[in-house]
């Protein structure tokens, strides 16, 4: 059995490669060029796995209907680590998709034993950095969505203990509301084919949050009433849980089909036809026709004092509420990518790839790409010093959070969940 990955751990495994095999995610090289434009967050190797991707980036290219959905739990006020799924989530509304954001107050409440009253306070501090970045869509917190509620309870007959187990190592001292906060978080993932037509569901996290997508993914299918297979010369729809006037309904929509017990052979045809046409006769009788939810895998932002940047370890990164005396100290105190002397930097250069500082540049500091080369470039060749880059890392720093504060004073006003 794997090791688990632990959403809920400060400290996560470096290692992508090994994770990645360990789990089946694929390079996201394999479907990014079907886009017709690469976000910079993907040119830069900030995002760098996924799950079925190809059929976003498809509905991306055609102008088909998808959904994007992400969720943040509100143990604490909102930092820099989180603005790179925020930026991921807001492209794809922007390429067209339907937004979806959860608060995930249950899980906070649940694992973190954070106060309701916390949980509001800092799940609306989340979606006023969201509208701070131009989202548009559909907000809502775990606890006050009853047709979410409803659908965890639903999702729940299909996952058994055992199975949570299995994938997030959990034992006999695990608490029911644990348990319970993780099947609500399979509920927010299929909720956007529940609240609107079913469609291709991209959710972009961190690779510490792949367990929800996998069991998610598992549910999904369980959730379906028929399978629909490619065989030689034939379509099978096979019934899982469908009721019989819905398989009757398949086998009237396609003339020459074959009707057996639990299933129907269709001759000729396509396969992805046949999946539209089955999943709408599905819907019709009362079942979820739900798309397998897809993924995007981000790198973690390196903490100033390396690890994981976490709200549960304060001087790892920078809140969006901290005074600007505090932001400047903690830049001016971050680990770098630097060597042991100044003489070793000067004839050796640095280590930017490593380097938390460098990092913070890459994935929210420069726009430009050619500025962020030229500062790599000035680092690997020992032309800039770590003391340099420093101050120069926190005017920016500093230029940046002040203007996100405004920009999150003025959407203030946008924070209105269901």
């Amino acid at each position: 059995m794997h090791a688990p990955i632990n959403p809920w751990s400060s400290q996560q495994s470096d290692d992508i490669e090994k994770l990645f095999s360990l789990f089946g995610i694929e390079p996201i090289s394999s479907a990014s060029g079907i886009l017709p434009r690469v976000p910079s967050f993907i040119s830069r190797g900030v995002v760098v796995g996924h799950r079925d991707y190809r059929h976003i980036a498809e509905a991306i290219r055609d102008s088909k209907p998808f959904h994007v959905l992400t969720g943040f739990m509100p143990s604490g006020h909102p930092h820099l680590g989180h603005l790179m799924v925020m930026k991921e989530v807001v492209w794809h509304v922007e390429q067209g998709g339907t937004g979806y954001i959860t608060i995930a107050d249950r899980e906070a409440h649940a694992v973190r034993d954070i106060s309701w009253a916390k949980c509001d306070e800092y799940g609306r501090e989340y979606l006023q950095c969201l509208y701070a970045l131009g989202y548009q869509g559909h907000t809502y917190f775990q606890s006050r969505n009853k047709h979410l509620l409803d659908l965890a309870f639903e999702a729940a007959t299909k996952v058994n203990f055992s199975e949570l187990q299995a994938i997030y190592g959990f034992s006999d001292e695990t608490a029911l509301a644990h348990a319970e906060s993780v099947i609500t978080q399979v509920a927010d993932i299929l909720y956007p084919q529940v609240d609107s037509p079913p469609a291709p569901t991209i959710v972009p996290v961190g690779i510490d949050q792949d367990p929800h997508i996998r069991l998610t993914r598992g549910v999904a299918h369980k959730l379906r009433m028929f399978t629909v297979e490619e065989r030689e010369g034939y379509i099978s729809v096979r019934s899982k849980n469908a009721p019989p006037a819905a398989l009757d309904e398949v086998h009237r929509r396609y003339r020459g089909s074959k009707k057996y017990e639990g299933h129907v052979d269709i001759p000729g045809g396509k396969c992805i036809d046949v999946s539209a046409e089955v999943r709408q006769i599905e819907i019709a009788h009362g079942g979820y026709g739900f798309f397998t939810p897809s993924s995007t895998y981000h790198r973690f932002m390196p903490g100033l004092q390396g690890g994981k940047m976490s709200s549960s370890v304060p001087e790892s990164t920078i809140t969006f509420t901290e005074p600007d005396e505090v932001v400047r100290k903690k830049v001016m105190a971050a680990l770098t990518g630097g060597r042991a002397t100044l003489a070793e930097q000067k004839e050796q250069g640095g280590e930017p790839d490593r380097c938390p500082l460098f990092l913070l540049n890459l994935f929210h500091m420069v726009e430009d790409d050619a500025e962020l080369m030229e500062i790599r470039r000035r680092c690997l060749e020992g032309e800039l010093m770590c003391g340099q880059c420093k101050k120069e890392t926190a005017v920016r720093v500093l230029a940046f959070i002040r203007d996100f504060r405004e920009r999150m004073e003025a959407a203030a006003h946008l924070v209105k969940v269901e």
